[in-house]
Formats: structure tokens, C-alpha cells, sequence
């Protein structure tokens, strides 16, 4: 497993690293799901394209010291075609490489191709244990598909010797699933995923992703009990269930401290380099969740200025510097008080 990457610490300067050392390269900025959690279901803020294999690796020739690449963003991976050939590169480069998806396209070629490219990790999004629940949140009725697709790539691993992409499956923690999360263990054993992950959830005012769904805030006894169980169920199944950001599940709603300003423990603008499917520059992976204008978010384009120029812009330090202040922006702002977990 990868080592934790540095968590900067405020140093009253605000300076980024010199360059990334981690990278989200949108490589598809459309999707087969419609969730209900996701703007880009109502509100499709760039236009549709797909990375382009020539763009990422110049992307990839200015960030000298990447670490880690994660190959998602507002959109589902498995839509381009020249994904596993990307991966290959950043892995040639000796990058940690890992996605988010849907998993209903990830047919039988596409499990070969991601085996053999070296992809480090594939994380299923899995947003309950019924049929009926994942058409309510992942709005496509395709939850038998996701599961015999993962299942079918678990045991294509165990044919061929591979110990690579470790799998996992991702529950986006709010009312309308969380009850499910232990049948989601329970599954994840039957077909051998070793892994489930319970991710928070930012509210705005789209679809499901509203204060009413939140976990943290008036729903904190079920979450407690249902996590319990959860956890309960993991260790007897030996299934590993943790939280997203190092904590585990229990950490990130039971143990939680109030804090009137979160936002000044976030390093990901000082670390991180977001880059949408059109080179646009993005804090973070969170950003466009927040409900906030998607120009507001936009520190430039890597493609159009470079990298160099982007990391280190004016607008994109002047955001830096309002995060560590009691005045950060509405994106920062909504992402710190407004964890549904």
C-alpha cells in the first residue's frame, strides 16, 4: 500500500510545494450514472470532452514530482479509451495510479487492459446493497451489472496471479443508505473484495446531497449504531471497513470534534493539483460539490498556461491564502461545516 503523502502543516506563508506531488487528471468529464448527489446530473459546468492521451503525458512531463495520480474527477474514467494507456505511462514514471467508477462499463476487456497497464487501485462506487436503493442514488438501474462486473474482475485476478488493482467498494454515507452499509459488507465478502470504504458527503441543494441527508446532524445515534454493526459484521467477515482521509468510520462521526474552522487543516491547495477533463485548475476533488459558482473555483488552466505558471498564479495564491484566514472561500467555507459525516 502507499505510504500517507505529507499532510502540510500552516506554516503562516501559505507557500505551495514547489510542484504537485499529486494529481486528479479528469479524464472524462461525462457519465452513464445519473446520481443524485452529483452536479454533473443537473448542472454540467465544462464542455464534454475526454483527456487526451498526448495532453496528459505534457501534463505529466512538468510534474517532475508526482506521487500519486488519481484518474477521476466529475465523470466516469471507463469512458475513455485511452485510460489503460495513460495508466501505463504514470506507471512507467513510477506513479501510485488509482480511479473512482461506476464499474458498469468495466466489461471483460477492460478488466485485462486495467490488470495489465499496472493500475494500483480500482475503487467501486457502491452506494447500497439493493437493487432498489442503488437506482435511487446512482440513478441507473444497474446494480446486478456492478456486481457481477466486480465479481467477474476478482476472480480474472485470482486466474491470473495478480495482485494488482487491490478493489474496493465506496459508500457515500447519508440517510437514504446508510442502513444498507452492512449489507454492502456482507456482499463485498461473498464475492471477494476485501475492502469497503464509508466516504462523507458534501451537501448543496441538488438531488439527494441536501442538509435533510445529512448523517452528522440529527442522525448521529442511528449512524453510531448502524457503524457499529458495520464493524461488527467487517471483523467477523474479515472484510476491511474503514473511513475515507485515514480515519476510520467511527472516528470521522462518533469521535468528531467542532471545530469553527475546519478549513485551516486542508493542504490539498498546497499539495494537490486538480485538473479538469479541459485543463481547467480546481482546489480540489470537493470543490464542485459545494454549491458554489463553478467560476469562483477556477485558478486557471494547465493546459493553456503550464503547469508552473498555474501552481504558482497569482488568483491560485490568493486562494491559499484565504483558506488559512477566517475568511476562506464559499467552496472551502460549505466543504468544512458541511461534512454530512
Amino acid at each position: 500500500m502507499l505510504a500517507e503523502l505529507p499532510m502540510l502543516q500552516s506554516d503562516g506563508h501559505h507557500a505551495p510545494l514547489p510542484g504537485p506531488i499529486e494529481a486528479y487528471f479528469e479524464v472524462a468529464n461525462r457519465c452513464n450514472s445519473k446520481c443524485a448527489t452529483c452536479p454533473l446530473t443537473f448542472d454540467p459546468q465544462e464542455r464534454a470532452h475526454n483527456l487526451g492521451y498526448d495532453e496528459l503525458v505534457a501534463l505529466v512531463a512538468q510534474l517532475p514530482d508526482l506521487k500519486r495520480a488519481v484518474m477521476h474527477g466529475i465523470g466516469e474514467p471507463l469512458l475513455n479509451r485511452d485510460l489503460p494507456r495513460m495508466i501505463r505511462h504514470l506507471k512507467e514514471r513510477g506513479v501510485y495510479v488509482l480511479f473512482n467508477s461506476n464499474a458498469a462499463l468495466l466489461t471483460d476487456a477492460r478488466q485485462r487492459a486495467l490488470i495489465d497497464c499496472g493500475l494500483d487501485e480500482l475503487r467501486v462506487s457502491l452506494d447500497g446493497s439493493t437493487p432498489e436503493t442503488y437506482l435511487r442514488v446512482r440513478g441507473i438501474a444497474a446494480f446486478e451489472q456492478v456486481v457481477d462486473n466486480v465479481a467477474a474482475m476478482v476472480r480474472l485476478k485470482h486466474d491470473l496471479g495478480a495482485t494488482t488493482p487491490r478493489i474496493s467498494f465506496w459508500v457515500t454515507g447519508m440517510r437514504e443508505n446508510l442502513p444498507e452499509l452492512p449489507g454492502v459488507i456482507e456482499l463485498a465478502a461473498g464475492i471477494g473484495v476485501d475492502e469497503v470504504y464509508l466516504q462523507r458527503m458534501v451537501f448543496s441543494d441538488i438531488g439527494l446531497a441536501v442538509a435533510d441527508q445529512s448523517i452528522y446532524r440529527g442522525y448521529r445515534e442511528q449512524a453510531e449504531r448502524i457503524i457499529a454493526e458495520a464493524e461488527a459484521l467487517a471483523e467477523r467477515l474479515e472484510v476491511t471497513f474503514r473511513g475515507s482521509g485515514a480515519l476510520s468510520p467511527r472516528e470521522s462521526i462518533v469521535d468528531r470534534t467542532d471545530d469553527p474552522e475546519p478549513w485551516r487543516g486542508c493542504s490539498r491547495p498546497r499539495r494537490l493539483a486538480y485538473i479538469t477533463a479541459n485543463g481547467n485548475a480546481l482546489p480540489c476533488c470537493i470543490a464542485p460539490f459545494t454549491g458554489v459558482p463553478y467560476g469562483d473555483i477556477v485558478l486557471g488552466n494547465y493546459i493553456r498556461d503550464g503547469v508552473e505558471a498555474t501552481w504558482h498564479g497569482e488568483r491560485y495564491q490568493q486562494f491559499r491564502d484565504r483558506l488559512y484566514s477566517s475568511d476562506p472561500s464559499d467552496a472551502c467555507r460549505n466543504c468544512g461545516i458541511g461534512w454530512s459525516l
